[in-house]
């Protein structure tokens, strides 16, 4: 989860933190970068790049063409722009950006896009941005969280904001997320000018080898509901969330902790 302006607010990213704890994330990175059906000529644009480690990537297999990966966190930029700096990857560029308002134009041959649009609530600009930023012929492959993700976690977390404990620091909250299903996605698309290649709904099993791991992803990605506490109460709200998740949902016997998570995956072209 990066992409992270939504009700006109930024989350404090901890990247090295985020980049400690998004495995997963990476990896299901690398089964969406297949799609994309690169030849190594591409411009291609990865929005929510995050700490860059999969832009990196990216940039690796188009090695006669440009990558830039573009997030709404100066944490993330920074540290990804350190760590894949231009002289070693020199067809390599970051730069801080709003997926809402992209002011790209005919510019990328594939855009790309793991586990961040989540982080939008109206994606209809952020499609509409990406319809401009393509060139005739070009693709988009975009995986997010969709309807049902990490319900298990969502669930805990509203049954622990209700306590009285935390009541107090979440009077006006909503659902932060957008997490959609391809019936509500389809006209979303279509209206923006792509052709659906295809779109599904992927049900995806997240594995944490133990606690402390799955500890550090509750502490890094669910941040609308950590950044509500103060600060000195948020490591004791953390742990909360970790009790009143594995009490319907315990470890396996090896230790491991599962998550049951939802993935809204489209590929899309633009003639």
């Amino acid at each position: 989860m990066k992409d992270a302006q939504q009700h006109d607010r930024s989350f404090q990213w901890n990247a090295a933190d985020y980049a400690r704890h998004s495995e997963a994330q990476q990896a299901w990175a690398r089964e969406l970068t297949a799609k994309l059906a690169l030849t190594g000529d591409e411009n291609v644009l990865d929005i929510g790049c995050g700490d860059g480690k999969v832009t990196a990537e990216l940039a690796a297999l188009v090695p006669q063409g440009k990558v830039v990966g573009l997030d709404s966190s100066e944490a993330m930029i920074a540290l990804a722009s350190s760590s894949f700096p231009p002289d070693r990857y020199p067809n390599l560029s970051f730069m801080k950006g709003d997926a809402r308002s992209l002011h790209f134009s005919n510019r990328f041959d594939r855009i790309f896009s793991n586990a961040a649009l989540h982080w939008v609530l109206d994606h209809r600009p952020v499609l509409a941005g990406m319809y401009r930023a393509l060139r005739s012929g070009g693709l988009v492959v975009a995986q997010m969280g969709g309807r049902g993700n990490a319900a298990g976690v969502v669930a805990a977390a509203d049954a622990l904001i209700r306590q009285d404990t935390w009541q107090k620091f979440f009077a006006d909250f909503s659902f932060p997320y957008g997490f959609y299903g391809p019936d509500e996605y389809t006209p979303w698309l279509e209206e923006a000018g792509f052709a659906i290649r295809t779109i599904a709904l992927i049900a995806k099993d997240m594995v944490h080898k133990d606690r402390q791991a799955f500890t550090g992803w509750v502490r890094t990605t669910w941040l609308p509901y950590i950044d509500r506490v103060p600060e000195s109460l948020r490591e004791r709200f953390i742990a909360g969330l970790v009790d009143e998740y594995l009490a319907s949902h315990p470890a396996d016997n090896h230790g491991a902790i599962h998550t049951a998570m939802q993935r809204l995956e489209f590929v899309a072209g633009k003639s």
